[in-house]
């Protein structure tokens, strides 16, 4: 179920973004042209909607979908 709910947040931020083209290894800005500025809202999103607060050290490791799927996992 976070899977499906860390694809709808991706596709509110990166709204051009085919959210059926999303698999783990999707890297947010080699794969789907996010900026830093749209990984921060990703992020904040997460942590939101899973209410949860990931560590700083833990911000700087995700560049893929899967690194964001583990920080949800490590944190819920």
């Amino acid at each position: 179920m976070e899977f499906e709910q860390l694809l709808k947040i991706i596709a509110e931020v990166k709204e051009d973004v085919d959210i059926e083209e999303i698999t783990p290894d999707t890297r947010f800005v080699e794969d789907l042209g996010a900026d830093s500025l749209d990984v921060l809202s990703i992020v904040e999103m997460i942590e939101s909607e899973f209410q949860i607060s990931i560590a700083d050290d833990e911000l700087m490791k995700i560049s893929t979908v899967q690194d964001a799927y583990d920080a949800i996992e490590k944190y819920l």
